[in-house]
């Protein structure tokens, strides 16, 4: 009977846990929640075991730590698993971000070539960890697409990034061709701004649900919203890796890093017309996306969960573990997050 614990510290990661949690309750095995931050407790549902505390961690012994953060306490049971909570598109970076290695997983679970190739260098420069390509659980939801009908109202998904220089919720000519838009009652419309967004900017868009083809979601508790979508409208926000890999086109509106895989739109004048061309699917564009997709998350069975789960299992027989060099010690960090949750009990054990 193997025990697993979903880390996690926002929101955003709880749609990363949840298919996880399933697949791991599916097989029989127990599973339960860490979460860093109080604010995201609350977004977890009843059906999620919540542990509150390190000592309640540190009873339960899990086997197995699934982590959609960048960091997990070294100090807890079990192998710490990488499972992301993001891709790694813009982030290619060998000194920080997608790609550091902290010094904390025994095993990274990638989601596509472009993350398993740079990480299977670092497996073999480093020694102390395992690469696995499993695709990534948060999508697991958008699969197996769903292709739109020809004679239905085509739905456009709205969403945007909360940085100012960046958001194109924030532009007040964009508001205005959106709103035109939504009044011509062509489209149906699906808006979801970040959470983080102005809470002026929120209702200005929420009051947009006084026409009856829009629906405004607050929160994102999952990406299903964008497999009833035919088409997404954004900015520069992570959202569109994800609705991208379903296949279907993206309109950016000023993108800091503007690939041919998406209709980038430079004035907002321009977006009705790029709308429009996104949505009759040309054949470059879809082979540049088809591309681009192979090289990110080349999975369309909605079973990453199930890949990842078997890669735990796999890393558990010891034999596996056995083949891998010692973590660094890592004393600088290590006391860091002794710090950060105020645990310094059996300090000199696992340090």
């Amino acid at each position: 009977m193997y025990k697993f614990l979903i880390y996690i510290a926002h929101p955003y990661s709880i749609p990363i846990g949840r298919p996880l949690d399933a697949e791991i309750k599916k097989r029989g095995f127990k599973v339960k929640w860490f979460v860093e931050i109080d604010a995201t407790k609350k977004q977890l549902s009843k059906k999620e075991n919540l542990l509150n505390t390190v000592d309640e961690v540190i009873s339960y012994k899990p086997d197995a730590v699934l982590v959609a953060a960048n960091e997990v306490p070294h100090f807890f049971p079990g192998i710490k698993v990488q499972v992301f909570h993001g891709f790694s598109v813009n982030k290619r970076n060998k000194d920080k971000g997608h790609f550091r290695i902290r010094g904390f997983f025994d095993l990274y679970c990638t989601q596509g070539p472009s993350t398993t190739n740079y990480f299977k260098e670092l497996e073999k420069k480093h020694g102390f960890f395992k690469v696995v390509e499993t695709g990534w659980s948060k999508v697991d939801i958008l699969f197996p697409k769903v292709e739109s009908k020809g004679d239905s109202k085509p739905t456009l998904f709205l969403a945007s990034t909360f940085t100012t220089s960046l958001s194109l919720a924030h532009n007040i000519e964009v508001f205005n061709v959106i709103k035109e838009l939504i009044r011509k009652n062509e489209w149906n419309w699906i808006i979801n701004l970040h959470p983080k967004m102005d809470s002026e900017i929120v209702q200005k868009f929420k009051q947009l649900e006084q026409y009856e083809n829009v629906t405004y979601i607050p929160f994102l508790e999952s990406l299903l919203p964008l497999k009833n979508a035919d088409i997404l409208i954004a900015d520069t926000s992570s959202i569109i890796t994800e609705f991208m890999i379903q296949e279907k086109p993206v309109v950016t509106f000023n993108n800091n890093k503007p690939f041919d895989y998406f209709v980038n739109t430079l004035e907002a004048k321009d977006l009705e017309k790029n709308i429009r061309y996104a949505l009759s699917k040309p054949t470059k564009l879809m082979k540049k996306i088809s591309a681009f997709i192979r090289n990110e998350h080349p999975y369309f069975d909605g079973k990453s969960s199930e890949r990842v789960i078997n890669a735990c299992l796999d890393f558990l027989d010891a034999k596996t573990q056995t083949k891998l060099k010692s973590k660094p010690l890592n004393l600088i960090r290590k006391f860091k997050m002794r710090k950060k949750f105020n645990y310094f009990k059996n300090f000199f054990k696992s340090n």
